[in-house]
């Protein structure tokens, strides 16, 4: 009998991948789904599990309830905790990312720590809760925190569900174990399984893409490809000695400008008419007062994630593939799902484009 997985948020960018990904490694699936009658959405995990000859099943979970999840977790082995909201513009509240993040969270582990089967979570934070808010510029490892009283609602949300995670965790009852290893990705680019299977961390891409800016923001992230990033879970979860530990999971900074720069020499060819043109951010400033999107950057104008993988390389045997191809292959399957339309005429794949 295969070893069962829990993973929160199926129908997610993140969680569709890592579903995948321990589909293709033998492991039995139960991922969790807001609405079971909702089958379109998630006919990319089904066709995943035809495909790898796995098993796969849904139940029904919500984030902000408690009823469903003591069923979720039953026969579980271990939990990825993927699902947690990624705002595509700044909330009018904070509390509207922090709660249901901190909340789900503890929801997800008081199941978990309850059932008794469940050996171990993987929860997905963020390079968000280890690099903002600090007074000086650094490369950032998984020994520090965000800065809670210096950082906007989406980092101060990622960082306050993973200190409750590891809070609870310490506070256990005596006799009431349950390990938690925590992965942190920066920017997670890559192919989108659907169309519908979209993030934010895509925004990016796609504006480049469709030219709805002028051009770039002064801002850079450290990448990461959710292909890679599955992976990186998989591995939190089967490695004795990540229980307890966070795992930093991307690469070197990439400003938005150079992603520009990738993306014009591959597709202006094709009809497409990426700019390269980097704003200054006074422009910036002016256009995110009409733009909720550009807002999110705002905060980020001139800095750059600069974080370190090492620990994950090394403790976890993990590796990353080229950021050129992440780019690259995110922005085809944009275009090839339909999210972001050609230009009348152009090729819609590159598959006879050799890429350096």
């Amino acid at each position: 009998m295969s070893t069962r997985v829990l993973v929160t948020g199926a129908t997610g960018f993140v969680a569709g991948h890592c579903i995948a990904e321990l589909l293709e490694h033998g492991y039995a699936v139960r991922a969790t789904v807001r609405d079971l009658a909702a089958t379109a959405n998630r006919a990319h995990l089904t066709e995943s599990a035809r495909r790898t000859g796995g098993e796969l099943e849904f139940v029904a979970a919500n984030l902000d309830r408690d009823a469903g999840w003591a069923e979720a977790v039953a026969g579980c082995a271990y939990v990825m905790h993927v699902a947690s909201p990624f705002p595509t513009a700044p909330p009018a509240d904070e509390n509207e990312l922090i709660t249901p993040a901190v909340e789900g969270t503890l929801r997800v582990l008081r199941a978990a720590a309850a059932d008794r089967g469940v050996a171990r979570v993987v929860l997905t934070s963020s390079v968000a809760a280890i690099a903002y808010g600090h007074e000086r510029d650094a490369v950032r490892t998984e020994a520090d925190w965000s800065v809670l009283d210096k950082i906007p609602a989406y980092q101060k949300s990622k960082t306050l569900a993973e200190r409750a995670a590891w809070d609870f965790v310490d506070h256990l009852p005596e006799g009431q174990a349950l390990e938690l290893a925590v992965v942190n990705p920066g920017m997670v680019l890559g192919p989108v399984q659907a169309r519908a299977v979209t993030s934010t961390s895509h925004e990016p891409v796609r504006r480049l893409l469709v030219r709805d800016a002028p051009g770039s923001p002064r801002t850079a992230w450290a990448p990461v490809d959710v292909r890679d990033l599955a992976a990186a879970h998989r591995l939190a979860m089967e490695t004795p000695g990540a229980a307890g530990n966070r795992y930093i999971c991307a690469g070197a900074p990439v400003w938005m400008g150079e992603m520009a720069d990738i993306l014009a020499a591959e597709y202006n060819p094709r009809g497409f008419r990426v700019t390269t043109r980097v704003l200054p951010d006074w422009l910036v400033r002016a256009v995110a007062l009409a733009d909720k999107g550009i807002r999110l950057v705002v905060p980020t104008l001139g800095r750059a994630e600069t974080v370190s993988a090492d620990k994950a390389r090394r403790e976890l045997g993990w590796t990353m593939r080229p950021v050129r191809e992440s780019i690259l292959d995110t922005a085809e399957s944009l275009i090839e799902n339909g999210v972001v339309p050609a230009p009348r005429g152009a090729r819609v794949s590159s598959a006879d484009t050799v890429r350096a």
